[in-house]
């Protein structure tokens, strides 16, 4: 591999890393806006969010919403049945502790809605993160 090249695919990891990143930032300030807005209306006095799926997303962590939209695009009637159920418990108080995105997915799973995530393996190689479909896709 020559230099010009080995230069051309750490720039090409330097940029997908970067986005990766930006992606990150803007969902965490996307849950930091809505953490804020929902303590907002908690302190005017405002009711809780108006459907269950907003009540569910405020519960969310780490990955759920990205999980709760899979599901919702695969199972679409499936999914609006379990927010529901979700919200009920919520609303309730039986489920106060936030949901995380493994936990929604072995929720799904266990009720028989096997939701599919993209994912993707990093392996470290010469002090970088490559994807291993692009390992494998380079041979070496």
């Amino acid at each position: 591999m020559s230099m010009a090249a080995s230069d051309e695919e750490l720039e090409r990891l330097k940029a997908r890393r970067l986005a990766e990143m930006q992606r990150n930032i803007q969902a965490k300030m996307q849950k930091e806006k809505s953490a804020a807005d929902a303590a907002e209306r908690a302190k005017s006095g405002q009711d809780a969010p108006k459907t269950p799926r907003d009540v569910v997303v405020a519960s969310l962590g780490f990955r759920g919403l990205e999980v709760l939209e899979g599901a919702e695009a695969q199972y679409p009637n499936e999914a609006r049945i379990v927010i529901g159920k979700l919200a009920e418990l919520i609303r309730s108080g039986g489920l106060a502790e936030t949901i995380d995105g493994g936990q929604l997915l072995a929720l799904f799973r266990m009720i028989g809605m096997p939701v599919r995530i993209a994912t993707t393996i990093k392996i470290e190689e010469d002090g970088k993160f490559v994807s291993l479909s692009d390992r494998f896709k380079s041979g070496h």
